[in-house]
């Protein structure tokens, strides 16, 4: 699904990426690890289109998206890809409900139907009873799992994560781990992870180490966690 061929990236004199090639299939649940430095999240942003690489390409089922640009670029990243920050970046002026419908709201979706698939999710991560509240009155866990809500506001088909789970305690981190394989059964996303947890790694599909910008290892395996049960609460 995903395919990643030769991408290099510089900041100046800085080489973070150094011909990175990497092919992500189907619902595959996949992490990023690698030491500080070693070019994870530039990687990430390249994939999901917020950054351009230097040379390479970034095919999604075959198309080329870093030919697409401008307004029409946004609008393909806006249908296809959903993110999750480690922090949520939940604007805390709004509701939760106001701050998962965004960017359905940003797509052109009427208010009516973004409200209607808002909904769904909120009730789906077990937060129903929050629709109304800002972010500062929620927990940690609650917060990010709204952001998770967000992410699949537009039905994406990929799912990028960075770090989603640094900002937890380690029963919230087990909950989010186990939400990405349930969201993965029930609604047919790729998950794209970076991730310093291991954990979270050695539960996953597949994972791609980087050191020094480029994929030092590849490993497929059958992951510990199983795509049982729902996602749980606070």
């Amino acid at each position: 699904m995903i395919k990643a061929t030769g991408i290099t990236k510089s900041y100046g004199a800085l080489r973070v990426l150094n011909g990175v090639s990497i092919d992500i299939p189907q619902g595959m649940v996949c992490s990023i690890v690698g030491p500080s430095g070693a070019g994870k999240t530039t990687l990430l942003q390249i994939l999901g289109t917020l950054d351009r690489p230097d040379a390479g390409s970034v095919e999604f089922d075959g198309e080329n998206v870093l030919r697409l640009k401008g307004n029409a670029l946004a609008r393909w990243r806006n249908r296809n890809v959903g993110f999750v920050f480690q922090f949520h970046q939940l604007l805390p002026e709004f509701s939760l409900l106001e701050n998962v419908m965004m960017p359905a709201l940003i797509g052109g979706e009427s208010r009516s139907k973004a409200e209607k698939r808002a909904k769904q999710l909120i009730d789906y991560l077990g937060l129903a009873d929050r629709l109304e509240h800002r972010p500062t009155q929620l927990s940690g866990g609650e917060c990010q799992r709204a952001a998770v809500a967000r992410a699949l506001v537009n039905s994406p088909r990929v799912v990028l994560a960075d770090e989603p789970s640094g900002s937890l305690d380690s029963h919230n981190r087990q909950e989010l781990h186990r939400l990405f394989f349930d969201l993965r059964r029930d609604m047919g996303q790729t998950f794209v992870i970076v991730t310093h947890d291991m954990s979270l790694a050695e539960d996953t599909d597949l994972i791609i180490r980087l050191r020094d910008g480029v994929v030092v290892d590849e490993a497929h395996h059958h992951p510990r966690i199983k795509d049982e049960g729902k996602g749980g609460k606070d």
